[in-house]
């Protein structure tokens, strides 16, 4: 019993189901009702969590929007991973995301995705980071949540629905569902401490991505910046998003 008494003392990540780390810290979400529900009243810093839908675009981005504004103002960087859409610009400006602090970085290859995360949270430049990776185990998810640990970072992996049948190590798993007439229905499957038995129901969340796939051109009302990203060696295709700038007028 001593040893696992000091495995208790000395690994303060240790999920111990319904008994919770009370020190965790988090960011408000900026819904009351969710905060409400989840360990910490907020979305847990220094832990993974997973949002899982059944299509991308039904309200899951736009979920994050006020942490994320946030951490934007905060002058941190908000890192997207080969998200699905070309987020739509207007939508994040228009709810506090500095788009000069937004980051998205397209990797090219699906099992590089998660590699690129671990990185980017190692970074010391990102408050959050956001993922859609194609396919994931559970060794890697591991990894992504000790990475998310040792960097005191939010990051959201944004998976499948079929995914929350899988077993995970993310402190935080919310699976997402859509109602036209109550909005988004947010079931609680996994978090540190006792889960609430019923849903959170959240007002009807529009899509924030654009009608663009990830290659073609973005949205007019900015102005993409590609750069060559460098993460331990390995260079990425990445955008930093900025406020498009006037034309000089012809004389």
């Amino acid at each position: 019993m001593s040893t696992i008494n000091q495995l208790l003392r000395n690994t303060p990540q240790l999920w111990r189901g319904r008994q919770h780390n009370r020190s965790q810290r988090s960011l408000p979400t900026g819904y009351a009702r969710l905060d409400r529900q989840l360990p910490g009243h907020g979305w847990p810093q220094g832990a993974l969590t997973e949002l899982m839908t059944l299509k991308p675009g039904m309200g899951e981005l736009r979920l994050l929007f006020p942490a994320l504004a946030e951490i934007s103002q905060r002058g941190q960087w908000v890192i997207l991973v080969d998200p699905p859409w070309i987020p739509y610009p207007a939508a994040l400006h228009g709810h506090g995301l500095l788009l000069d602090h937004l980051l998205v970085v397209r990797t090219g290859n699906g099992k590089k995705t998660l590699w690129a995360c671990e990185q980017a949270l190692h970074s010391g430049r990102g408050g959050a980071v956001l993922a859609w990776p194609e396919q994931i185990s559970f060794s890697r998810l591991r990894r992504l949540q000790i990475a998310a640990e040792s960097s005191a970072k939010l990051a959201f992996l944004f998976r499948p629905a079929s995914a929350s049948k899988e077993s995970s190590p993310a402190a935080l798993r919310l699976q997402l569902g859509a109602d036209h007439h109550r909005g988004i229905r947010i079931n609680i499957l996994k978090c540190r401490g006792s889960r609430p038995a019923e849903p959170v129901w959240i007002p009807q969340l529009f899509s924030a991505y654009g009608k663009q796939p990830r290659h073609t051109q973005t949205h007019a009302s900015y102005t993409e910046h590609t750069i060559s990203t460098t993460l331990a060696g390995h260079s990425f295709s990445a955008t930093v998003a900025g406020p498009a700038q006037p034309r000089a007028k012809q004389h």
